[in-house]
C-alpha cells in the first residue's frame, strides 16, 4: 500500500514538472539567467535537467502533503502502530 501511494504522489509531480518545464522556458531563456554566471559554464540542457528536478521534487513534496492531510485519523493512528519503535 506504501508503494501505491507513492506512485500516487510521483507519478502526477512528474506530469506537473514537465507542464512546469515547458512554461517556464517557453518564456525563459536558461542561458540569459544572470545568477548562473556564478558557476560558469553551464549548458542549456543542464540548466533545464536541473530545474526539471526541481520543480519535481517541490510539487512531490506539495502533493505528499496533501495525501498526508487526506487520511482519517484512524488511518493515520493505524500507520503510527506499524513504525517500529526504537
Amino acid at each position: 500500500m506504501l508503494l501505491r501511494r507513492w506512485m500516487w504522489i510521483a507519478w502526477p509531480a512528474f506530469l506537473a514538472a514537465g507542464v512546469m518545464e515547458m512554461l517556464v522556458f517557453a518564456v525563459v531563456d536558461p542561458l540569459e539567467m544572470q545568477w548562473l554566471s556564478a558557476y560558469g559554464e553551464v549548458s542549456r540542457l543542464g540548466v533545464c535537467t536541473v530545474a526539471f528536478f526541481l520543480f519535481w521534487a517541490i510539487i512531490m513534496m506539495a502533493s505528499a502533503m496533501t495525501s498526508l492531510l487526506a487520511l482519517s485519523p484512524q488511518e493515520l493512528n493505524a500507520q503510527e502502530r506499524r513504525v517500529p519503535s526504537l
